[in-house]
């Protein structure tokens, strides 16, 4: 039986990425402000698992990307799972933390299905929009690709992640803000990251011998196969 093999370039991103979502979901609990925007602290980590999410298409293409964007779905479902079986469960007698735990573990409901909601419409956004874009230029200009499609994610992860978690509890001004903010602030990273993006993905075509174009493939997001 044919077994499908992972390379170790192709495992080492897949985890960055799925760090990169678990940390972020993690600390976007604290609120911070940078130069006057207020934005979650999952704002300084999230925007780089979609320069990981922008490696793997390019590299390895979209059935394989679209499995590591499940894989993080199911990653972030257990990580909040547990936590919330670890909330709920008493106390050792000794301890004085729960209060503490509560607050910055005990994610708000609301947060959790605004954070699952953007990242699935946002990864595959960003993905899809790669993958037809390295078809379009047939595979040149690479940081038109990664520029547009993250622009594409991000906006779209920004706007439904913001209007989910926060329609209703801030003035609608403040609320076309706050998207806009993120959003901007998002795609900076990938501007900002673009030379190492380069870097990257060449080094690891090279060492893959692989120049992979999405010609013909289903691009339906709830397959899980990567063949």
């Amino acid at each position: 039986m044919n077994k499908e093999k992972y390379s170790l370039g192709f495992i080492l991103i897949a985890v960055g990425f799925i760090a990169c979502l678990l940390t972020s979901n993690i600390i976007s609990v604290k609120m911070i402000s940078a130069w006057g925007w207020i934005m979650p602290a999952g704002t300084i980590i999230f925007p780089v698992s979609y320069i990981f999410g922008d490696v793997l298409t390019e590299v390895y293409g979209y059935k394989k990307t679209r499995l590591v964007i499940w894989l993080g779905f199911a990653a972030n479902v257990l990580m909040v799972t547990a936590i919330a079986i670890a909330q709920v469960i008493p106390a050792a007698f000794f301890w004085d933390g729960q209060e503490s735990w509560n607050r910055i573990l005990g994610f708000a409901p609301r947060l959790l299905a605004a954070s699952f909601v953007a990242y699935i419409f946002g990864e595959f956004a960003n993905s899809f929009v790669l993958s037809k874009m390295k078809i379009l230029t047939n595979g040149r200009w690479l940081w038109t690709r990664t520029t547009g499609s993250t622009l594409v994610g991000q906006g779209i992860d920004s706007l439904i992640f913001v209007s989910i978690a926060f329609v209703g509890t801030m003035p609608s001004n403040l609320l076309v803000s706050a998207i806009i903010t993120q959003w901007i602030v998002k795609s900076a990273y990938e501007i900002v990251a673009t030379p190492l993006t380069y870097v990257i993905v060449g080094y690891l075509k090279r060492q893959e011998g692989l120049e992979i174009y999405d010609r013909g493939i289903s691009y339906n997001p709830f397959g899980v196969s990567s063949n």
